[in-house]
């Protein structure tokens, strides 16, 4: 524009503006922003979008600090800004945000409340999310989906079983976003029944089995068990894709049909989808439990290439498979260059070096998990203490046993076995004998 003699006035610049944020050239949409004399709510927001949709965090919260004090903040802003606070778990910011939303009069704004309780979902402060959600109408969907899937992703499946039944009572009809999100709540063998009146109700009232509706399917019915009805509702998709392959590669591992997980895994690359990270960190399990090593080693190659070992998910998957391919030397190599490390990956290297003759290793790493500020569960306690039997370690086993106590592990049924195992055979009848009583 400026090449062929025009000023970058505030409408052009605003077109011109989108066009780079919407192809993702956002070093050129910085560029053009920054040239322009007058900058209003929708030029901020345009840009402040374009940062949240490439996921550059720092940079979205860095911008809306540099605002001018002149340009009066909108609705769209808040909700932009917010979104980048529950996706970073940005807690304190999002709460000095909503106290600023409540000064221009927003709170009651369909899509900032919405962001709200997304916010605080994500950000585990459910009391909050609540509180916010009870203070609106109960018309919009929205926000019903929003509640309910805060509480299935923070583990709260009874009140989302609650909320879905209040939401059916209030008139409010669930899309297949409710009911997708809703789905987890009864993944497990006991919920199979319910599993399939859930189901029902979708057919019934006719809602578009779209792919998260699908990949839902699969996972709740691989998770009750029944891998025939997921196996059906995938070979019955009129489009498969690698969301989707996922799902039913995940739900194959679970029941231990590794070479059908292989079969589908090889099937989407010859389809030319692209597996992502969840893709790798399903199928990984699988290269495991056929002890296929050569294979486990060509996916970390192809995991590699395309960047996604920096992933922990994918990052716990390899230690997995290496430590039970028996091969707890790479296995540590994993290990060690994962810059964030989940309880699973913990436990798995924990597990390995106890049940592969290398007790030091596990009660060194126990420390480590400690020290790094890692929260230990019943399977960190069960490896540590399976440990401190084959060494014998009688005093460190005493310890934590002390700490078991103090932490309310001692109810767990798995810990409680391998704390009696552990004193057994660290020569301790008479402590191992009251361990069962």
């Amino acid at each position: 524009m400026q090449f062929m003699g025009f000023e970058v006035d505030i409408y052009a610049g605003s077109s011109l503006l989108r066009l780079y944020v919407n192809n993702g050239c956002i070093h050129d949409a910085r560029h053009l922003f920054d040239k322009m004399p007058h900058k209003d709510c929708v030029l901020w927001n345009v840009m402040l979008h374009g940062y949240v949709k490439r996921g550059e965090s720092n940079n979205a919260v860095g911008f809306m600090e540099m605002r001018s004090s002149e340009v009066k903040v909108d609705a769209v802003t808040f909700s932009c800004i917010l979104s980048v606070c529950a996706s970073e778990a940005m807690i304190s910011f999002g709460g000095q945000l909503h106290g600023l939303v409540v000064a221009c009069g927003l709170e009651s704004h369909f899509p900032v409340a919405n962001t709200l309780v997304a916010m605080y979902s994500k950000c585990q402060c459910l009391s909050d999310a609540r509180r916010l959600f009870d203070m609106m109408p109960r018309t919009d969907l929205v926000r019903w989906n929003g509640m309910i899937s805060g509480y299935i992703q923070n583990g709260f499946m009874s009140n989302a079983s609650h909320l879905f039944q209040e939401m059916i009572s209030v008139g409010v009809k669930p899309d297949s976003i409710t009911l997708a999100s809703f789905l987890p709540s009864v993944a497990e063998p006991a919920n199979l029944k319910h599993a399939k009146e859930i189901h029902g109700y979708i057919v019934r009232h006719c809602i578009p089995f779209d792919v998260f509706m699908n990949s839902a399917l699969i996972d709740v019915y691989s998770k009750c068990g029944n891998v025939e009805m997921a196996r059906k509702i995938f070979n019955q998709s009129t489009r498969n894709d690698v969301v989707m392959c996922t799902a039913m590669v995940s739900g194959l591992v679970l029941n231990g049909m590794n070479t059908d997980a292989l079969d589908i895994f090889r099937w989407l690359v010859r389809e030319k989808m692209r597996p992502n990270s969840l893709t790798m960190a399903s199928v990984l399990p699988a290269c495991a439990g056929l002890a296929a090593l050569k294979l486990g080693k060509e996916l970390h190659g192809n995991i590699i290439k395309h960047g996604l070992d920096k992933s922990f998910h994918v990052g716990s998957a390899l230690t997995g498979m290496y430590a039970k391919s028996g091969r707890l030397d790479l296995a540590h190599q994993v290990f060690q260059r994962l810059s964030e490390r989940d309880a699973i990956c913990w436990n798995s290297m924990l597990t390995s070096y106890s049940q592969n003759g290398k007790p030091e290793e596990a009660i060194d790493l126990f420390r480590q998990m400690g020290m790094e500020g890692a929260k230990y569960d019943c399977v960190s306690i069960s490896a540590v203490l399976s440990a401190c039997a084959n060494l014998p370690a009688l005093h460190y086993g005493k310890e934590i046993h002390g700490f078991m106590i103090k932490s309310e592990f001692s109810s767990d049924i798995f810990a409680e076995s391998a704390l009696i195992d552990m004193y057994a055979k660290c020569g301790n009848l008479v402590l191992a004998r009251r361990g069962l009583t």
